[in-house]
């Protein structure tokens, strides 16, 4: 079963969605946080880290570490195809939302507030992972 990171980068309470580029794999055209494969031996932390850096532009001089999920398991299909997911959820906090700088994978992205994530089409789980990261009493 595929292991990915999911990650919401959150500055002045707002979090970063991200709309996936015609040019990846899956689910093109869907918004979504950072996301990437955890490759074999690699812990997730670190793939967030990585993954931060190469589709924000982020380092981890930047990066606060607000929250760890737990792994959520889910199911879906996409294009025909049905795929089994382990994602790893996490709440970053950065400073300045000057500093996003995204790559290839995404072709706009944009600050919002939690409450407004139902206005977008986004990829399968992510709400699951928002409301995991963003429980009752968080500072969000």
């Amino acid at each position: 079963m595929p292991q990915v990171v999911t990650c919401l980068l959150e500055h002045d309470g707002k979090i970063l969605l991200l709309k996936r580029s015609n040019l990846v794999g899956t689910y093109r055209g869907l918004w979504g946080g950072v996301a990437g494969y955890v490759e074999e031996l690699e812990d997730p932390y670190d793939t967030a880290v990585k993954e931060i850096r190469q589709e924000a532009g982020i380092g981890l001089d930047a990066l606060e570490l607000v929250r760890k999920g737990e792994p959520i398991e889910f199911s879906d299909t996409y294009d025909g195809r049905r795929y089994d997911w382990i994602v790893y959820p996490f709440l970053f906090h950065i400073g300045s939302k000057e500093l996003v700088r995204v790559d290839w994978e995404h072709e706009e992205y944009r600050w919002v507030s939690p409450s407004e994530l139902k206005k977008f089409d986004t990829v399968p789980g992510l709400d699951e992972v928002v409301a995991q990261l963003l429980g009752a009493g968080d500072i969000i």
